[in-house]
């Protein structure tokens, strides 16, 4: 396999073309192949970008036939119909059923964009400069993005100060007695506390790269609560855990609450292509004509395969499938934390957004190594690299689910008798 080519000219900074050293060059589902044509089952799906599988026939078909009809492909904010399309299937699939109301921002495509622009929006609605932002979090690799993210070696990048954030512990951090949602309460009504009142507080439902870090539905309402209690903007970055990730649509819908912001992208076009929205309150909506922008915010390919996936959730026999598919991927983890208690410690996330945390680094990188050689790709978050993250396509077949799952099993009984 030619990788030479890479490793002369690609920089120093690409990172999974180390961890899964191949070329890869066809996909299918939760299947990708290689060059030499050899299958792994993709339990990585772009970082949570393809929950939907890659080259899903139902989302690309609609692409295909509307580059073959000579349609248009970036029309930054302008009026198209394939804009349109999205905007009306988003609203009837997905907001309307479930009793939501937002304004639809297009920022630029990235979920970093995304998270800047509900910031600044943030500031700007309330005239606050500072952001509530949690621990182990993870937003993005723009200057404001890093500045909320949690982890050292990220916050450390850019090169300049992060000023205006105040860092609070997240739900069972650092242990399961400390009640955080009644600390940020408490700091944010007594005047002695030295914590001024914050523009916003920012938070993911699974911290996804901070470790698979899970809140429940009572903190997120508590935390709903304190918002509304304090006049402070409450934004869910549902980056990752959106799109369908968790088996419901959004991450948050099974706490029932209704954040002021919503930050959508990865999985949002259901095809690999890069969208992302930002859902407004709609009194919060103040922004002027122009003032944030953005060139690739209009990515019509995008708005085709995104409407054709918003639309799968109109399809009762698509979400029963989705539900079961994450009830069996919990299962199969609930026998692998039983079968091998010397090598993780405890099952982390929901539905189809897992993680095993494991003993220490050295078992997640063994069974990374392992599984890669035998067909399988997965990855690992945390600040410390011991948590393995197990993102399968939420709709991988039975088969591939099995598949890939008895890979990881063998990777885990590989590192249990090498010790």
């Amino acid at each position: 396999m030619d990788i030479d080519i890479f490793e002369a000219y690609e920089s120093n900074v690409r990172r999974y073309g180390r961890s899964f050293p191949t070329v890869f060059k066809k996909s299918l589902g939760a299947t990708i192949w290689d060059e030499s044509g050899k299958p792994y089952i993709d339990f990585l799906v772009g970082s949570g970008a393809l929950n939907y599988g890659h080259n899903n026939p139902d989302i690309m078909a609609p692409a295909i036939k509307y580059l073959a009809d000579k349609n248009i492909v970036l029309s930054l904010d302008m009026y198209t119909a394939a804009k349109r399309d999205f905007i009306e299937v988003f609203v009837e699939s997905i907001l309307k059923p479930r009793g939501l109301s937002y304004k639809i921002q297009f920022p630029g495509p990235t979920g970093t964009n995304a998270n800047e622009a509900a910031l600044a929006l943030a500031r700007k609605f309330t005239g606050r400069s500072s952001v509530m932002a949690f621990t182990n979090s993870y937003h993005g690799m723009s200057l404001g993005s890093l500045a909320v993210s949690g982890s050292a070696s990220t916050r450390q990048l850019g090169g300049v100060a992060r000023h205006d954030v105040i860092r609070v512990p997240y739900e069972n951090y650092p242990n399961q007695t400390f009640d955080s949602a009644s600390y940020i309460d408490h700091v944010l009504g007594d005047p002695g506390s030295g914590i001024e009142k914050p523009a916003a507080i920012i938070l993911e439902p699974i911290q996804a790269e901070g470790g698979m870090n899970t809140a429940s539905a009572p903190w997120l309402s508590e935390i709903q609560r304190i918002c509304r209690k304090h006049d402070v903007v409450f934004i869910v970055d549902d980056i990752q855990a959106g799109s369908g990730r968790t088996g419901d649509f959004f991450s948050f819908e099974f706490a029932k609450i209704e954040p002021d912001i919503v930050c959508l992208s990865k999985s949002l076009s259901g095809s690999g292509n890069p969208l992302s929205i930002v859902l407004i309150r709609p009194d919060m909506d103040i922004w002027n004509p122009g003032e944030h922008s953005g060139t690739f915010r209009g990515n019509n390919l995008a708005f085709v395969t995104s409407a054709a996936m918003c639309k799968m959730w109109s399809d009762r026999q698509f979400t029963k499938a989705v539900e079961g598919t994450a009830v069996k991927l919990q299962e199969h983890l609930d026998r692998l934390v039983a079968k091998f208690p010397k090598c993780i410690e405890q099952k982390r996330g929901r539905g189809l957004m897992a993680g095993l945390k494991c003993r220490s680094q050295a078992v997640v990188g063994r069974v990374h190594d392992f599984a890669f050689e035998n067909g399988l790709l997965i990855e690992s978050s945390g600040p410390n690299r011991d948590v393995i993250k197990v993102l399968p396509p939420i709709t991988i077949s039975d088969d591939e689910l099995d598949h890939g799952i008895a890979i990881l099993d063998q990777a885990l009984q590989e590192k249990t008798n090498g010790d």
